[in-house]
């Protein structure tokens, strides 16, 4: 179990690490986005640093329609638990997002009055 925070505006954060291609890690905070069916979702340039190792495009429906991306396997440690994970790569992602499928073993509890948020 991982404690998280509330952003600004209420949005749900954890902190997760990257693990580059190298094997250097990169500590970052991700966002939960329950509107995200896929693992992980990180824009072009953060990509590249990784040096993570492309997979395939596949096309994907978003809140804006239809769009192409590059699918990318990567890998984090959540929770002290080192994980392959597959990775949506697209330009504009604003923020590095986790999705619905961590919630597939875990419990998420949130309690925004009592400032309790944990995966």
């Amino acid at each position: 179990m991982i404690q998280g925070y509330f952003g600004s505006k209420g949005e749900l954060f954890f902190e997760i690490e990257l693990i580059a291609a190298d094997g250097s890690i990169i500590i970052v905070d991700a966002l939960l986005d329950t509107g995200c069916t896929d693992w992980l979702a990180v824009d072009t340039q953060d990509i590249e640093s990784l040096g993570w190792s492309f997979q395939e495009q596949e096309e994907r429906r978003t809140a804006l329609g239809v769009a192409t991306f590059d699918l990318y396997q990567g890998a984090v440690i959540f929770d002290g638990q080192e994980m392959k994970v597959p990775v949506v790569v697209g330009d504009g992602i604003p923020e590095i997002i986790i999705g619905l499928p961590w919630l597939e073993d875990r419990r998420l509890v949130v309690d925004k009055k009592a400032g309790i948020l944990t995966l």
